[in-house]
């Protein structure tokens, strides 16, 4: 059984990077044709997916935020992680990992974390 758990700070202030991780169990982030995904939902709103990292390290970024979006990776640890820069409170959202399929399709087949809030504030 897959298993992504997020970490990171809660809590970030206006102009700063956000940086999120991914901690993945029961499964390899190496492994091909798996899209490790960071997707976020904003209150009120709809799923944003933010881009991914494939099993052989190649990254993907949604064009609507790719000048601010970084995903990398530790394979030693089993992790991927995200970074957005330059906080905004519109970037307040629950941010979820998740091993997908295919980019920007939820699937019965996929696996998600729980997700984390995370409040942009001063």
């Amino acid at each position: 059984q897959v298993q992504l758990q997020e970490s990171g700070p809660g809590l970030v202030k206006p102009s700063q990077t956000l940086s999120l991780i991914c901690t993945v169990s029961g499964g390899s982030i190496t492994t091909n044709g798996y899209r490790w995904s960071w997707i976020r939902q904003p209150p009120g709103k709809g799923l944003e997916w933010l881009g991914f990292i494939s099993g052989s390290g190649t990254t993907y970024y949604s064009p609507f935020l790719k000048s601010r979006t970084s995903i990398s990776r530790d394979t030693s640890k089993n992790q991927f992680t995200l970074h957005l820069s330059s906080m905004t409170p519109e970037d307040t959202a629950v941010y979820y990992c998740a091993r997908v399929l295919t980019y920007g399709s939820r699937r019965s087949e996929d696996y998600w974390g729980q997700g984390t809030q995370v409040t942009v504030s001063s």
